[in-house]
């Protein structure tokens, strides 16, 4: 959502001096999830046309590998600058992907969700792009009647996108294929994605005016690296062999 708004953006302005982006997106959806299979393909729908525009491709790309898997991980993880940990807080959807990001140098823009809290806790506030709603406030918003349509009734940018979406802009040859997904944000949208959608654009603001100054990116970057290794897996297994299987080191 947040890459078509941020197309919208240079379409409109072309001529601003946008950081460039490449978002990389890679899943797969089980058979019968359905939603998973509407995100992947309107990310694929999305890919096609912005790849395509000679006004915004030197700005913004969309790539979805296919079959990702460690092999891939490999190559992409150290080369990717931003690490997106953007799960619902609350739902411990982060697993160790952050970790390998985070030790290969990435900086991580994320909720407080899962390992994301304990990466924040050592690499540093400063060093860690942090938006969203914490795990009491996610619960409390889900409370809220309506809870969805207000936050993309406030939010201008959101409004656009799923506008843009609903039109069928990135479907032409199929404009409603997307109903389903778009009603399903305003009319539920159990995992806040609306409610976090403004405050996830702040923060990738704040990543580009980072990544404008290479010196402050660099330093961060190495800051993440050094502080990292809290997460290695020699000490992951020492922590079990102490707390949970009792076991003593091997001579």
């Amino acid at each position: 959502l947040w890459t078509i708004a941020h197309y919208q953006r240079i379409s409109a302005d072309p001529h601003a001096d946008w950081t460039p982006h490449v978002k990389i997106f890679a899943g797969k959806a089980a058979p019968g999830y359905v939603v998973a299979k509407d995100i992947i393909r309107l990310i694929n729908d999305v890919a096609h046309v912005v790849n395509s525009d000679p006004i915004t491709r030197d700005k913004l790309r969309v790539v979805f590998p296919p079959n990702y898997s460690v092999t891939m991980a490999e190559h992409l993880i150290p080369a990717a600058d931003l690490s997106e940990q953007i799960s619902t807080a609350g739902m411990e959807a982060s697993g160790t992907g952050n970790m390998k990001f985070a030790l290969n140098g990435a900086l991580t823009i994320g909720t407080l969700d899962g390992a994301n809290v304990e990466i924040r806790e050592h690499v540093g506030p400063d060093n860690f792009f942090l938006f969203g709603l914490t795990a009491d406030e996610v619960a409390a918003r889900r409370e809220v009647p309506a809870h969805s349509r207000a936050a993309i009734e406030a939010s201008p940018a959101l409004q656009g996108v799923l506008h843009a979406i609903a039109s069928g802009a990135f479907s032409p040859d199929e404009p409603g294929r997307y109903a389903s997904l778009v009603d399903l944000l305003w009319s539920s949208d159990w995992f806040l994605v609306a409610s976090d959608f403004d405050a996830y654009d702040a923060a990738q603001q704040q990543v580009d005016r980072a990544y404008r100054d290479p010196n402050a990116w660099q330093k961060m970057a190495i800051a993440n690296i050094a502080r990292i290794g809290y997460f290695s897996s020699d000490r992951a297994v020492r922590e079990y062999m102490t707390e949970i299987w009792n076991a003593g080191s091997a001579r």
